[in-house]
Parts: structure tokens; sequence; C-alpha cells
């Protein structure tokens, strides 16, 4: 409990002190009373919790542990503070800066005798080289990392290093080594009774009877897994398990079985939001329905899997940008690094020098006095040299930083104007409350300007609305709504369209030929997706929904129309109708049109997404309150969620009671 308070209070400092600069932080950390081991503990320990939600403050974290522990020659800590940046840049896919922080605290761990750490730098260097395809080099280095833990009886390091080692012997055909890793993993998990690595080594021994062509065995090494998944509620691990035993069917031509166990791994999938699995089984279904000429469904999956690698390759690219600033800093720390320590060395020397002298003064003064005097004058003139550039350098950056923070202001300022416009594009609370006493719109752009947009237009005794989310947010998805808005308008108003289905159709038409989109790789796939009715005053109402559905509250249940997967833009291959639906409306039903942005934003303790079934749950919760109370709670919910987690996408949500 008091090392519990002692983390809180330290993390609370950390807080105040950094809002005053770095400086300021080490004058602070260096006046407090505890001793140094403990600090560097404690910085370790908040390295480990902040490792997964705040990368970026455990780089900086460890860099302060590490001049720290440095300062009292305290090598063990040295390497613990290596150990968490290296975590941080292969988290982020970046080897080679990962190596070096692992291949110095090796250095470190060798001279000081620290095992443990020896240990998690070998089994770490192996694994990059696992995953770079160096597999002989990665295993030397991880059978050195089991060596260590055999000998300190660590047991559940020696399991995770015996499935570490295991693939590398199944890629090699190498299938009784493998096996044998496998067997002395399976014995620790079991004797711990750790499920989660007993389901993990049932799935790798069903991998290599699958490689060697034993099926049966295969399979009842995947259902053990399966069973042990149920127990932790790993599902994660589940879908993974699920898709292998899809491909061991599929490798035996017993597709509808592969079918089977695809579906559930992607449903997971759906479930998760984990992008890469939905990806991966998708392409698979894909594959299967077209081999049935089951055209619709492998249509749908196509759509699916492209719609997903369009994510993941949007979420690749601005983690490459992410990348490549974090790697820009880190080599401006490293230079600023070497000065620093270009100075203490020089000083140093100087120190050493003045001892040096001090001792034969009595036979060298005149040389020693010349001595000192040359060089203080040749320190002064390196210290004045370093000055000089440095000021400099900052008079440049000040420049620099007028210069931008002018572009900025003209900038931001032709946005603002942006918003004037959208929001005169935007239907008024009062002009929807005219139609629609009863509602209340939930509109919060992320940036200033927004992709998510609402509409409503009346023509012919009808009232549409619609809810639309158009690709991107800022800038570009502003154009975007305002090229949605106006072609709703043309479809309804111009050519007399009453049917929303074929209003999307319409929509969809005039997206593809202003955009000019094309089925070239190269096109644009810019679109929306949304919801559209058409309520004609009495008690039906007309729906399409593209990606995003209608949740219809009524008697406690939440009712929904289905909406079609793909969007309203360019789709690959023979453009699909879009779904009619009609509704008949009873006294009391609540409806709720809404984009993805509330569900996807991430908050909670965990730092998740708030995901649609919570969302779900949460308008079912509020359906005995008015509907301006009921807006007021999903913005409450969204605060306390949010915390301080960045906003990462437009939230839009409508809702309209009859």
């Amino acid at each position: 409990m008091k090392r519990l308070l002692f983390l809180i209070s330290l993390i609370g400092w950390l807080s105040m002190a950094s809002s005053n600069g770095s400086d300021s932080l080490w004058g602070v950390w260096n006046d407090t009373t505890q001793a140094d081991a403990h600090r560097l503990k404690a910085m370790d320990s908040i390295c480990v919790l902040l490792m997964h939600s705040k990368p970026d403050t455990v780089l900086h974290l460890s860099r302060l542990a590490y001049q720290l522990a440095e300062a009292g020659n305290n090598k063990v800590e040295m390497a613990n503070s290596l150990y968490s940046r290296g975590q941080v840049f292969g988290q982020r896919d970046n080897y080679k800066e990962a190596l070096v922080c692992y291949q110095k605290m090796l250095k470190l761990c060798e001279r000081s005798g620290y095992k443990t750490g020896l240990a998690k730098a070998l089994s770490k260097i192996g694994l990059i080289y696992r995953v770079q395809g160096k597999k002989d080099e990665a295993l030397v280095y991880l059978q050195k990392s089991l060596s260590i833990k055999e000998e300190l009886g660590h047991k559940r390091g020696m399991a995770i290093e015996y499935n570490n080692i295991g693939p590398i012997y199944d890629n090699q055909q190498r299938y009784s080594e493998a096996m044998d890793m496998y067997t002395k993993s399976l014995k620790i998990f079991e004797e711990i009774s750790d499920t989660n690595g007993i389901a993990k080594t049932y799935m790798h021994i069903g991998i290599i009877k699958k490689n060697q062509g034993n099926y049966d065995e295969a399979l009842d090494y995947y259902e053990k897994s399966l069973a042990q998944c149920e127990k932790v509620d790993n599902d994660k691990l589940k879908s993974k398990i699920l898709s292998n035993m899809g491909t061991l069917y599929l490798v035996q031509s017993d597709d509808q079985k592969a079918l089977h166990y695809y579906k559930r791994s992607l449903q997971i999938g759906l479930d998760m939001d984990a992008l890469s699995v939905i990806n991966y089984n998708a392409t698979y279904l894909y594959e299967i329905y077209k081999a049935s000429k089951r055209d619709k469904k492998a249509l749908e999956m196509h759509v699916l899997q492209t719609e997903t690698q369009r994510k993941l390759n949007e979420i690749d690219a601005k983690e490459a940008i992410i990348k490549m600033e974090l790697n820009r800093k880190y080599e401006l720390d490293k230079k600023m690094d070497s000065v620093q320590h270009a100075i203490q060395l020089r000083l140093s020397e100087v120190e050493l020098t003045a001892e040096k002298e001090k001792s034969k003064r009595q036979e060298l003064t005149v040389f020693v006095v010349g001595g000192g005097l040359a060089l203080m004058v040749l320190f002064a003139l390196f210290i004045f040299n370093r000055l000089r550039i440095t000021r400099r350098q900052k008079r440049e950056i000040a420049e620099q930083k007028e210069i931008v923070e002018e572009q900025k202001s003209d900038i931001t300022d032709s946005i603002r104007y942006a918003e004037n416009i959208q929001q005169a594009l935007l239907p008024t609370i009062e002009s929807i409350k005219e139609v629609m006493p009863d509602g209340f719109v939930l509109f919060q752009p992320k940036d200033i300007v927004s992709g998510d947009f609402y509409w409503m237009q009346q023509h012919n005794e009808k009232v549409y609305l619609a809810v639309c989310d158009c690709t991107g947010h800022g800038v570009p998805g502003a154009f975007m709504s305002m090229i949605g808005s106006s072609l709703l308008d043309e479809a309804i108003m111009g050519k007399n369209i009453t049917q929303p289905n074929r209003i999307f159709h319409e929509v969809r038409k005039g997206i593809i030929n202003a955009l000019k989109q094309t089925q070239d790789v190269d096109s644009q796939k810019d679109g929306m997706d949304g919801t559209l009715i058409a309520w004609d005053k009495q008690d039906t109402m007309h729906v399409a929904a593209a990606y995003n559905p209608v949740l219809i509250a009524r008697n406690g249940e939440l009712l929904e129309t289905k909406a079609d997967r793909q969007p309203v833009g360019f789709l690959t291959g023979k453009q699909i109708e879009f779904t009619h639906h009609e509704v008949k409306l009873e006294k009391g039903d609540t409806i709720y049109l809404f984009s993805d942005g509330y569900s996807d934003q991430f908050g909670g303790p965990k730092g998740k997404k708030f995901k649609m079934a919570k969302f779900r749950k949460l308008l079912l919760s509020i359906q005995g309150q008015t509907m301006n109370e009921q807006k007021a709670s999903l913005e409450t919910t969204l605060r306390e969620w949010q915390g301080d987690q960045e906003q990462v996408d437009d939230i839009l949500v409508m809702g309209i009671r009859f």
C-alpha cells in the first residue's frame, strides 16, 4: 500500500513539475529527500504502468532515469531504463533503435552481473531477429536467455522462452525439436496454472501437427486451445485459433467447415473492431464464396476486405509519420546529449589537470600557471563558441516560429471562415423542431470544421432527414460534407427522387462524377457513410442505411434497421443497390441516427473504444428521460469516458421521439 501511495503521489508530482519544463522537473527531482534507488524504482514502475497508454511519457521518464542512474553509477537501473526505451521502439516497429537500446543494456548487465536483465535483453534481441527473418541469430540469443532463466529457476520465463524458440524450429521443419520445446512449456504452464500460456502452447502444437499433415491431431489441439480460451475470455487468441481451424479445413478442401470457422473468427473481429482480424478472415471468406459461385456473399467480403485494408493503410501512414517525428526528436536528443557529454568530459579533464598540477606546483609553478591559463582560455573559447552557436540557433528558431505562427493564424482564420459557411449549410435546430418538435442533435466536430453533417429537407408532404459521415475530418471532410449535402438537395428537389435508397444511389453517382472516380488503383475512393429517412408525417418511415444503422427504441427494446456494408461512394466492381426499409412507427417510438464517432471514442480506465454494444445499452438506459435530458446524459457519459484522451473523430448523434 505504501508503494502504491508513493507511485500515485509521484505521478502527480511528475505531472505538476513537467508543466514547468524539463529543467524545472530535474531541479525539483534533485531537491526531493527520497533516496536515488527509490526514485529509480518508482520511475521504472511508472514506465511499466504507462507503457501502452503513454509511450511518449515512458521515453521521457526512461531518459531521466538513465541520467540519474548514470550519475550514481547504478548499472542495474541504467539497464532497466534502456529496457523501457527499447520496448517503446519495439512497439512502434522501430527495430533499429530498439536493438541499440537492448545491446547497450546487454553490455551493462554483463558488466554488473545483473542476470535477470541479461536474460531479458537476450530475449528481446532474439525476438527482433526472429521478426526480421534472421532465424539462426535469433536462436542463439533465445537459447542464451533460456539458459540464464533455467539457471535462475524462473519457471514462467522458461516456459515463455520455450514458446519463443518453438516457432523457429517449426519454420525450419525441425518438428521433433519444436515439439520438445512446447512439451516443456506446456508442463510448466500447467504446473503454475497459467491458462493463457496453456492455450497458446496447444495452438502452437496444433500448427506443427497441421504442417506435418496430421490433421486430426491438429484439430484436437486446436479444440483444446479453444477450451482454455473460454476459461479466460481471451477473444484475441480465440479469433486466431478459429482462423487456424478454418485454414486446417481449407487445406483439406472442406470449404463448408472452413467457412464456419472463418465466420466465427470474423464475428469476434467485428465485435472487437480488430481491423487486422476482420481483413484476414474476409480475404479467405471471399475466396471461398467466389469458388462456390456465391457472388453476393463474395462481393460483401470483398467490400469488407477492401474497406478494412483502406483503414489499415491509413493507420500505417499515420504511424509512419509519428515514427518519423519521434525518430527526428530522438536524433536531436542524442545530439544534445553528446554536446552535454563533451562539455562534461572537458570539465573533468580540466579538474584532473588541475589536481595533477597542484601536486607539482613547487617545481613547475610557471608551467602550471601558463598551462592553466591556456586551458582556461581554450575552454572559455569553447564555451563562447557553443554559446554563440546556441544563440544563433535560438534566434533562427524564434524567427521560424514567428513565421509559422503567422501562417498558422492565417490558416486558422480561413478555417474559421469555412466553419461559418459549413454552419450556414446545416439546418438550424429551430427548423428541425418545426416539423419534429421532440428531439435533439449532439454535434461535436473533432476539428473546427467537420466531415460529419446532418441534413433536412421538406418536399411533397414528406420530411427527409440524414446523418452522414464523410471520409476524413477537418478541412478534407468538410469539403466532402458540402458535396454530400448539395447532392442530397439535388436528388430530391431537382430530380424529384423520393425513396431513400434511390436517393443514396443518385448521390453515389454524383460523388463518383464529382471526384472522377474510376477502377484505377490511384483513383480517389472517397465517399460517405450515412442514414437517410423519409417520414410521411403519419406513421410510416422509409429508410436507407450505408454502414450505419437506424436504431428504434420501442417498449424497452432497441430495434435496428440493418445497414448495407457499402459506402455512398465508389465501390469496386458492380454498383449494388441500397436496401429499402419500410418501418411502421408507433406513438412513443424514439429513433436514433448517428455516425461512428461516439462508439469509436477511446477512453475509460483501459483507454479502449466505447464500442457499439455499450452505446446501445446507454440509449436503452436513458429512455425514461426527455430528449433534452437524453442529450445531456450522452454528453456527460462521453466526457467522463473520454477523460484526458484526445477526441479521435467527429461525433454526431440525432434523436427524435414520435
